[in-house]
């Protein structure tokens, strides 16, 4: 499956765009890590358990987004957006969506 945030796959025509895909996640904050990100907080500096979450929420939204299309029979997605949004205090929505294509090598 190929993946680009462009509306194109350079050396392939788009022969059908099967629809939007989308994966979403909800992720929770670690009472534990909270508090050690509340004194983070004080000194300054980059919070690396939310960094690590973020980037895990990603991954997962990102593959429910690929198992989306490929339920399509898509072969690549395009226009790959991520968001994100609180959902509740303390829970956040991660989003991966794009456009579901199947394509071919251009002659």
């Amino acid at each position: 499956m190929k993946l680009v945030n462009i509306d194109y796959i350079p050396g392939y025509v788009i022969t059908d765009a099967l629809g939007i895909v989308k994966g979403t996640t909800v992720q929770s904050k670690n009472i534990g890590k909270d508090i050690v990100s509340g004194m983070k907080t004080i000194v300054g500096g980059e919070i690396t358990a939310y960094t690590d979450m973020i980037a895990k929420s990603r991954q997962i939204a990102t593959k429910r987004m690929v198992d989306d299309a490929n339920n399509l029979g898509a072969d690549a997605i395009i226009n790959i957006k991520y968001g994100s949004s609180a959902v509740m205090s303390g829970a956040a929505e991660i989003i991966a969506y794009g456009t579901a294509v199947k394509i071919k090598k251009e002659k």
